[in-house]
Formats: C-alpha cells, sequence, structure tokens
C-alpha cells in the first residue's frame, strides 16, 4: 500500500485550502495513512476476472423524457399569474431578499 508524505499531504491540504503547521502537517500525515492502512483489507477482495461497475444497476441508461412543454397541462401566462399578489411584465414579483428589504 502506498504511503503518504508529508509533501503529499501539504499538496493535499493547499488544493482544499487548508492551512496547516508543522506539527499539524506531521499529525495529519500519520491520520491519513492510518486511514489508508484501513482500506487495505478491501484489496483481498478485489477479483480479477470482474468488470468494475459505475452504477449499480449496470446497463442503465438515460431514461429523462424530453425537456417540451406538455400542452395539455400547461398553465397559460395570464392564468398562472391570475392569483399572485403581484406581477408585472408577465413575471411573478416577489418582495427582496437583500439590500433594503423593498420590493423590486
Amino acid at each position: 500500500m502506498a504511503v503518504l508524505t508529508e509533501d503529499d499531504v501539504r499538496t493535499i491540504a493547499d488544493y482544499a485550502t487548508i492551512a496547516l503547521d508543522g506539527a499539524e502537517l506531521a499529525a495529519m500525515t500519520s491520520y491519513l495513512n492510518d486511514a489508508v492502512a484501513m482500506l487495505e483489507p478491501i484489496l483481498d477482495y478485489a477479483a480479477e476476472d470482474v468488470e468494475p461497475t459505475f452504477h449499480p444497476d449496470g446497463g442503465i441508461a438515460n431514461v429523462m423524457r424530453p425537456d417540451q412543454a406538455d400542452e395539455g397541462r400547461a398553465l397559460g401566462i395570464e392564468e398562472a399569474l391570475s392569483n399572485a399578489a403581484s406581477a408585472r411584465d408577465g413575471q411573478f414579483r416577489v418582495p427582496s431578499i437583500m439590500g433594503d428589504g423593498g420590493e423590486r
């Protein structure tokens, strides 16, 4: 099993924008090496003749429907805005959540 060096851990910490001083770097290196060592028994289950899967369902394909409006169920703009507290230019008008709290 590969062993992580302090340079490896420093690179990981820099990538994650975590500042580590010398003592923290040494402690984190030891901790991560212990964590990697705990995973080593998983290698005993590696089967050379089994093809890796990337999804638990195997050959699943994209099952999403086309992105198009269902004309039979879609509301028109006027009907959709008919119960709105406030509307302008065919859009719902809502209170601002940023700034002075007024409507825009």
